[in-house]
């Protein structure tokens, strides 16, 4: 493919940097470290598009799927991590080649509203939000931003609202997460498209299978995400070339050499953990649900992000509002609550007293501790240290390309592509 058609096929992922080492296309046993959606997606994508090719995916737990995870308690559903995906061809494109289409929906019109909690008062996410914040020091702040290296802080001048925005992504405040790691496009991180925005928009829409979303919509699969885990799990123990090995830890790429008699060049590595300039946020999870009466004064919409430090979570989300799919037992709500161990004593119950602020003096039906996450840091200057590494090795993942989905499952489509030249 030519510079446009990767472009229209992948929009503005291109910015991001391919960490693929060049001599992968020449080796005919590839070993993937990780079974988390990156690992799985290259496995699948590599698997499929060249059968005469061996692949070993290694796993240090006992189940595929990483951060993505559905919690299933009766009728009540909830997603551990990533819930959705925003627009991108490359997920639509997934969703059909594993045969999910009948389960892939957008989610609700009625659930686009999303808010923010400062001082107590919850204010509405809009293009008037550009007011609290000044469209010429936003202006001014997104043109400095272009220089390189700069913080979310840096590049939206308003404390709340910028910590907000971090909090719900990558779990940190703003001035910890690299503007270039989070908004591409918006700093022009990366080479620019060689088409006008307008033009390239309308090119990538026309590549959409199954349907075309609409702008600022979100998608999702009945049942959760975990579905997706299950069907790319179901395509990969069918193939003949694809071998599978569960609760096998890996220290290194070097280690995963000298153990399976392999060369570096032939390994890719998805897990965390190399980055020699990243930490670790842990965030806990917690299922929340009402009858909806009991509820009735809080607002359909997608949820709050609360950026105070003094309330033990970061956000809510609407789980049940937000998709297509039910998710809770007939005439209630669920709530996804996000909590950083920063703020956090450990107590569940410190979370039951603090559900006050947002619910009031509502009682849920149903209150648990659903998971633990750790999302690796992105500090100032993330991405172009990313840009600048070189490894004996290629390098996909979320440490690398970011925290949606759709980097991920693109990522997997770009590499495979590469090694085809």
């Amino acid at each position: 493919m030519d510079e446009v058609e990767d472009w229209i096929r992948h929009g503005a992922e291109m910015r991001r940097p391919l960490l693929a080492h060049f001599e992968l296309k020449n080796h005919q046993h590839i070993t993937i470290v990780g079974g988390g959606l990156s690992g799985l997606c290259a496995a699948y994508r590599i698997a499929d598009r060249f059968p005469e090719r061996q692949v070993v995916l290694i796993e240090k737990s006992s189940r595929l799927g990483g951060v993505i995870e559905t919690w299933h308690k009766g009728e009540w559903i909830c997603d551990l991590a990533v819930n959705a995906s925003r627009p991108h061809p490359s997920m639509w494109r997934l969703v059909e080649d594993l045969g999910l289409q009948e389960a892939w929906k957008a989610s609700s019109d009625k659930a686009k509203s999303r808010w923010i909690l400062m001082n107590g008062v919850k204010h509405k996410l809009s293009p008037l939000s550009l007011l609290k914040i000044g469209p010429f020091s936003l202006r001014k702040a997104i043109k400095n931003s272009r220089k390189g290296g700069a913080s979310v802080s840096q590049v939206i001048p308003h404390r709340a609202i910028a910590d907000a925005m971090t909090l719900g992504i990558v779990n940190d405040t703003s001035e910890n997460v690299d503007a270039d790691f989070l908004f591409p496009g918006l700093t022009k991180f990366g080479s620019d498209a060689p088409l006008k925005k307008r033009k390239l928009s309308a090119k990538i829409d026309s590549t959409y299978p199954i349907f075309l979303p609409k702008k600022g919509s979100i998608t999702s699969l009945d049942g959760g995400m975990g579905a997706l885990v299950d069907a790319l799990q179901e395509q990969l123990e069918s193939m003949s070339n694809v071998e599978i090995l569960l609760n096998t830890v890996a220290d290194s790429p070097t280690s995963v050499a000298e153990t399976f008699k392999v060369p570096l060049s032939s390994i890719i590595w998805t897990a965390p953990g190399l980055l020699e300039h990243q930490n670790t946020n842990w965030i806990s999870i917690f299922a929340v649900g009402f009858h909806q009466n009991d509820v009735k004064d809080v607002p359909f919409g997608y949820g709050v992000l609360i950026p105070d430090d003094s309330i033990p979570f970061s956000g809510v989300l609407h789980e049940s509002d937000v998709h297509h799919s039910k998710r809770t037992p007939d005439d209630h709500r669920l709530f996804r609550i996000m909590v950083p161990h920063g703020r956090w004593d450990m107590e569940d119950q410190s979370i039951q007293q603090a559900l006050s602020v947002y619910f009031g003096n509502a009682k849920p039906v149903i209150f648990e501790n659903i998971g633990t996450r750790g999302i690796p840091q992105f500090k100032p200057g993330h991405m172009a240290r990313v840009a600048k590494s070189r490894y004996d090795f290629t390098y996909l993942g979320w440490s690398v390309s970011g925290v949606s989905i759709t980097h991920v499952v693109d990522e997997a489509e770009r590499l495979v592509e590469l090694m085809e030249c």
